[in-house]
């Protein structure tokens, strides 16, 4: 059961050139009300190194419930709307997070299935 897990959630996106600049602007005016959002850790905006236009935002949170209240409310669909209306394709991935690596990790103990 994921529930009890953090989970990381990667939402994947093809900006084109032109709408970069307008992309990274709407990221930098919301992602401080997104991490204000109860049950998110962290975010990164990523480039791919080998195309431009793919670009990721990865977030993790407390737990799937957290972010799927987040994805659910009225909120999400406002702060959201202005990045996918700069992007041509778009896709949402999430994983519980199972073991980790270092420093800022967690114990990286057997959990039960």
């Amino acid at each position: 059961m994921t529930e009890a897990r953090r989970v990381r959630v990667l939402f994947l996106l093809r900006v084109p050139q032109e709408r970069v600049a307008e992309f990274l602007s709407t990221y930098e005016r919301i992602r401080y009300q997104v991490a204000a959002v109860d049950g998110h850790l962290f975010d990164q905006v990523c480039r791919s190194v080998t195309d431009p236009e793919q670009w990721m935002i990865t977030s993790e949170w407390r737990s799937l419930a957290h972010f799927e209240a987040w994805e659910r409310s009225s909120g999400h669909r406002e702060l959201a709307g202005p990045l996918r209306a700069c992007a041509t394709d778009e896709q949402s991935l999430r994983f519980a997070i199972w073991a980790e690596t270092g420093s800022n990790a967690l114990a990286d103990a057997p959990r039960p299935l």
